[in-house]
């Protein structure tokens, strides 16, 4: 299926608890492509309890919105998205962490100090498998 990672944002986005996505497409043995989200919540769940019942909640809409097959293979919750001084996302570098490769050029971010934080979040075990 031909799934567009833009569709699965505005799925996300219009989810009450979720104040911004982003969404790549990560290399998946089974499927060939699996879909990876990162998200920013808005002030609530930000506790690991409530993190994993969103996570939970966001795949289960995204499935209501798009259908079942658009489900996020792994959901992300991380505090910022990395983001270029004029605002785009830099999706190439979360296509990175989600494929568990070393992090490219990060001198065109607005704040170097983003990929540090989600790559702490991702040890800290801020996502879903």
């Amino acid at each position: 299926h031909r799934i567009s990672t833009t569709e699965v944002e505005s799925a996300l986005v219009s989810h009450h608890n979720v104040a911004e996505a982003a969404v790549v497409g990560a290399n998946d043995p089974t499927t060939g492509q699996g879909i990876v989200a990162f998200v920013i919540l808005r002030g609530t769940a930000d506790d690991d309890a409530s993190g994993e019942k969103a996570i939970t909640e966001l795949r289960n809409h995204v499935a209501s919105e798009i259908g079942p097959i658009a489900k996020p293979r792994q959901i992300m919750v991380v505090p910022e998205l990395p983001k270029t001084r004029s605002g785009k996302i830099m999706r190439r570098l979360l296509r990175d962490i989600a494929e568990n490769r070393e992090v490219g050029d990060v001198t065109t971010l607005a704040d170097t100090t983003v990929m540090d934080q989600i790559s702490a979040g991702l040890k800290g075990g801020k996502g879903d498998e």
